[in-house]
């Protein structure tokens, strides 16, 4: 694994506003980097990044089953008791889910490690398997990538492949908090790829979602909402007043209510106690836990933190970064330090893809910070051989 610098494509801002990536910039700072590549070899994309990433996500959907099956592990997530047994007949009906974003720590030596795993609304989708692919595509044109550079990216054509799994019929609602740039853009290209798999598609903003006189969610347009596509949290979902009608609703969500498990960083503690020693989990503890106290160097982490708020590290008994953000107030986990990695002042972390239960794609996020915030900036990369890494790092 290896940072390097290379130059930017003419006009690449213009065409990423073409194709609706207007979010390229963010809070007046960039997100997207066209002038810096991650390199890899095609081995350690296997062995380090795919392999450890397939085995995580089985041990995840293990978990799960176990969780459901316990209001101790459900109540230590923070799920709403109310809903215990939505999100357990979720898990029980094996509703479909469609994809996740793990988050792991990886140096290019030892294995990775997971930090956590955005299994419910994970971002960033657009711009790895399209935007990414583009840039690989004009760089290898413009002869400043060998011709045989590769791409760790089956993400778009395993999203239609797996949106063509639900059966054909009534309208594919999506919802998002739309006035969001990013929300929206993500939306929009999830939509594009349900239409390729033969679905026809309708976008609503999540607080227009109503509810008619039986029950059912309806749109707008008084449409019932039979299957539904929502990028928005499930623990914001099961405290909204709508949440009430989840038990006797027909909708079919995407993600299913399940994924309440899988995208709290309470499983991380959970994964430990049932495999400790793991070569790519970190040791983790509900803060709550004497046991957590054996951490000398750690990070904690609210359960439902988002963007990087409310995290902390402690080095040695002593806080030496923090953040702000509105998770400040709930339960926490604490989880063991590890290193990222670093080149010239920035920290990547790896993201892996998971659509269905197959890691297909992967996204390169780095940040000034050991904290990766809203301001990260997405890196693409490439995959080379060896002799042509050799030449291109040399």
């Amino acid at each position: 694994m290896r940072r390097v610098k290379i130059a930017e494509r003419e006009g690449w801002r213009e065409q990423a506003e073409a194709v609706g990536f207007g979010f390229h910039e963010m809070y007046g700072e960039p997100y997207w980097l066209d002038d810096t590549a991650f390199l890899f070899k095609m081995d350690e994309i296997e062995t380090a990044i795919e392999a450890p990433s397939e085995d995580l996500h089985a041990m995840c959907m293990d978990l799960v089953g176990d969780v459901v099956s316990s209001e101790r592990d459900l109540e230590r997530l923070a799920i709403p008791p109310a809903l215990f047994d939505v999100v357990r007949a979720s898990f029980e009906r094996r509703e479909r889910h469609l994809y996740g974003r793990f988050d792991l720590a990886y140096t290019g030596a030892g294995p990775a490690k997971l930090l956590e795993y955005n299994a419910d609304t994970p971002t960033g989708v657009f711009e790895t398997a399209y935007f990414q692919y583009n840039w690989l595509t004009d760089q290898v044109a413009l002869g400043r990538l060998p011709a045989g550079a590769d791409q760790f990216n089956l993400l778009q054509e395993k999203l239609i492949e797996a949106f063509g799994t639900f059966p054909k019929g009534p309208i594919f609602h999506f919802a998002a908090v739309t006035e969001n740039d990013e929300d929206r853009g993500t939306v929009a290209y999830l939509m594009d790829c349900a239409i390729q798999a033969g679905h026809e598609t309708a976008l609503i903003d999540i607080s227009d979602i109503g509810v008619d006189a039986e029950g059912r969610y309806t749109d707008p347009m008084e449409r019932t909402v039979d299957r539904c596509f929502k990028l928005y949290p499930w623990e914001d979902m099961l405290r909204e007043p709508f949440a009430k009608y989840l038990a006797g609703t027909q909708t079919e969500f995407v993600e299913p209510a399940w994924k309440a498990v899988l995208s709290n960083k309470g499983i991380l503690p959970l994964l430990w106690e049932r495999h400790e020693g793991h070569p790519n989990l970190l040791p983790a503890f509900f803060s709550d836990d004497p046991r957590s106290a054996s951490l000398e160097n750690a990070v904690r982490k609210p359960l439902h933190s988002r963007e990087g708020e409310n995290i902390a590290i402690t080095e040695g008994g002593r806080e030496t970064d923090r953040t702000d953000g509105d998770y400040g107030d709930g339960p926490t986990i604490l989880q063991e330090l590890t290193p990222l990695f670093e080149a010239e002042g920035q920290f990547a972390v790896l993201g892996p893809w998971i659509v269905g239960d197959a890691c297909c794609g992967l996204a390169v996020r780095e940040d000034r910070s050991r904290i990766t915030r809203n301001l990260s900036r997405f890196v693409p990369h490439a995959i080379l051989d060896e002799a042509d890494y050799a030449a291109f790092a040399g």
